[in-house]
């Protein structure tokens, strides 16, 4: 694509952006959301979690490391479009093997660049996340506007049949070298101990999972099983885990009924922790409700405090939706608290081996500061 067409977004609420197309050409819908994060574009773009959205970044100039093989989180691309003020298209660092612009268009992933990215989030920020549509065939501001008014909701759709695998399989990778920083320790003042020198099979639900969290896994010394977002409590024992993990994922998590049955049928049975979408399905099948946020929480800064030592973790986060504090049955007690909202960011069942937190503890492109809890998942599984 020439780096002169103009491409068009579109909000359901009628502003039209026009800036420049890069990537693939194209016309996509999808809930339009924002990212803080200053680096990790393409951990980001990798992400199955941003299934079904158009993402912005507010950092201003994107692209001018490239991408390379060794970071990607997943198989592919699952995100609708990406929005950039400044697109990079000669990137400089030693272990790029391509531009953002060919990555893109190789993948079919529309992009737009030069618009004014500030004035984008601070709409999204007053009224809201909303569907928008990113086009570079159709250039009619109201034409896209009604498309746009029109096009699904991300809300009530299961969008984790889009990302997971659709088999089961093994996972054998580690941490690469350059990872070295972020190898889980423990946390200093954990409230669980206890460790074990065995091996440990952990069964790793995907709902639609983050590469970086299987590998945190596998550097711990776990052997590990991945089976699809679909799979029932019966298969996951079949499999004889010491643990199970539940992944992050993309969009609502109350349509995914199958998935909060098996894990309800889990809890108990097995040590169980959660991350991201996998927090909201513990608490979904421990009878807590879901809110959906009005933005939502994106970014590699988000300050969240630990209520265990009382210390703050700036975490990496990427969700639209929230466990309802009201909601919270007895058996769940909240862990850590987000700084910005108050809102629930860690919980831990009272009677069962289970937690789970809503922010990402394996962190790439972000924080370290929490990678202790993978340690704190192989304490729990050593201990039953």
């Amino acid at each position: 694509m020439s780096s002169l067409a103009p491409a068009k977004l579109a909000l359901a609420d009628g502003t039209v952006f026009t800036g420049t197309a890069f990537g693939a050409s194209g016309e996509v819908f999808g809930e339009v959301c924002f990212n803080t994060s200053m680096t990790g574009y393409q951990e980001i773009l990798t992400d199955p979690s941003y299934c079904g959205q158009i993402v912005t970044m507010t950092y201003p100039l994107i692209g001018n490391y490239g991408v390379n093989p060794e970071d990607v989180e997943s198989r592919g691309l699952s995100l609708r479009g990406f929005v950039v003020r400044e697109l990079c298209r000669q990137p400089s660092n030693f272990r790029s093997t391509q531009s953002l612009d060919s990555y893109l268009r190789d993948a079919n992933v529309v992009g737009i660049e030069g618009i004014d990215t500030r004035a984008l989030v601070r709409r999204l920020r007053t009224r809201g996340a909303m569907t928008g549509i990113l086009s570079t065939i159709d250039q009619d501001d109201a034409s896209l506007v009604k498309k746009a008014q029109i096009s699904p909701d991300l809300v009530g759709r299961d969008l984790v049949r889009e990302v997971m695998p659709e088999k089961p399989f093994a996972w054998t990778e580690g941490l690469s070298p350059l990872a070295e920083c972020s190898r889980p320790v423990a946390a200093a003042g954990s409230t669980i101990s206890g460790s074990s020198t065995r091996e440990m099979h952990v069964v790793a639900i995907d709902y639609g999972m983050k590469w970086n969290i299987l590998r945190h896994l596998k550097d711990l010394g776990c052997r590990v099983s991945v089976v699809p977002g679909t799979a029932t409590s019966s298969d996951i024992l079949a499999l004889k885990p010491d643990g199970v993990f539940l992944s992050n994922g993309p969009g609502d998590p109350r349509p995914l009924t199958y998935a909060i049955t098996t894990i309800r049928e889990l809890l108990g049975k097995v040590p169980v922790f959660g991350i991201c979408l996998g927090h909201q399905l513990l608490g979904l099948a421990c009878g807590a409700e879901i809110y959906k946020l009005k933005f939502g929480h994106r970014g590699a800064n988000q300050p969240v405090l630990n209520r265990d030592n009382g210390r703050v973790e700036i975490t990496s986060q990427n969700h639209g939706f929230a466990i309802a504090a009201e909601s919270l049955p007895e058996g769940l007690e909240v862990t850590h608290i987000n700084l910005n909202d108050q809102t629930i960011e860690g919980l831990r069942h009272r009677k069962f081996p289970a937690f789970c937190v809503q922010y990402h503890p394996e962190a790439s492109a972000g924080p370290h500061d929490s990678s202790y809890l993978f340690r704190t998942f192989h304490q729990l599984m050593a201990k039953v």
